[in-house]
């Protein structure tokens, strides 16, 4: 049996905490001693209209039960927004350790008829507030030298799903952005990981999701990811249901066309089977290790 895992000293920001997956992670982190900011805008799943009672609640829970924990109700969606979630957690608690970005809105309609409108509400809270909450964290982190970000995507960005191009763009982006803090805050052990969790809540109520996926089977993973005994970094997590495991992006070895060949578009036709072969693969740590094994190639 491993040793317990716990939290004491450690300062969390759980965005989207009023509710849902974001309430679990802040009443488990804070079970377990750690300090956290129960960050919620109030706001509808469409992220229209605010109120600080989700926050509150959740804040009340935490005390009464002993924990430390402050509310914030600064929107995700805007620098200034982002700045003072952050600004929030060093004027209570005097640093950062972990981010948790978990805030979220729906705004699902087919591409064909999606506005630019649903566009934009959807990145700005998604993939711009990832920007938004994680770099101001970050530069805390640094400085500490350590730090644990989760980022919060979804099986619609990584394997996509009918009705939420804005919603899939956005959570794809996100995988995006964690490998880069993941790769730039390694030497500062700063840690940044992927879940996509699999969970009924209000966002998906709506949709054909079993209650045997409730929304404290995600949390086990994501408190193990923001541990100090978590080394994993630049990773994927599926979570739902009781289950857990590794979604991973790699690359195959494919066809090699040969040093100074051009091939013809006939040619690729005729590799494609081997072009598209995953049989053998490698998943990269970075964008260096593909260029190493293309660099292979061409040294033969």
């Amino acid at each position: 049996m491993s040793e317990p895992i716990t939290f004491d000293g450690r300062v969390a920001i759980i965005t989207g905490a009023g509710g849902g997956l974001g309430k679990t992670y802040a009443v488990e982190l804070a079970r377990r001693g750690a300090r956290v900011v129960v960050n919620d805008l109030g706001g509808a799943v469409d992220g229209s209209g605010r109120s600080s009672q989700a926050a509150d609640l959740v804040v009340e829970e935490i005390r009464e039960a002993g924990g430390e924990a402050v509310a914030n109700y600064d929107s995700v969606s805007s620098e200034e927004g982002g700045k003072a979630i952050v600004q929030a957690a060093m004027v209570s608690f005097g640093t950062v350790d972990i981010l948790v970005n978990n805030a979220g809105i729906l705004r699902d309609k087919s591409f064909a008829n999606m506005t630019m409108a649903e566009v934009e509400a959807v990145l700005d809270v998604h993939l711009r507030g990832g920007f938004y909450v994680s770099q101001p964290a970050f530069q805390i982190m640094k400085q500490n030298a350590y730090g644990r970000f989760v980022f919060t995507s979804s099986s619609s960005g990584l394997f996509g799903n009918f009705g939420q191009a804005n919603y899939g763009a956005a959570k794809a982006g996100l995988l995006g952005l964690s490998n880069v803090i993941a790769i730039e805050g390694a030497k500062y052990n700063i840690k940044s990981n992927v879940i996509a969790p699999f969970a009924k809540t209000r966002m998906t109520e709506d949709l054909p999701i079993p209650d045997a996926a409730a929304a404290d089977l995600v949390t086990p993973m994501v408190v193990y990811l923001c541990s100090e005994q978590n080394e994993f970094t630049h990773e994927i997590y599926t979570v739902g249901a009781g289950r857990y495991g590794r979604i991973f992006v790699g690359t195959n070895k494919g066809w090699f066309a040969g040093l100074d060949e051009v091939p013809s578009v006939e040619a690729v036709a005729e590799h494609i089977e081997e072009i598209r072969d995953v049989t053998e693969h490698i998943v990269p740590s970075s964008s260096t290790d593909e260029a190493i094994l293309i660099g292979q190639l061409l040294s033969g």
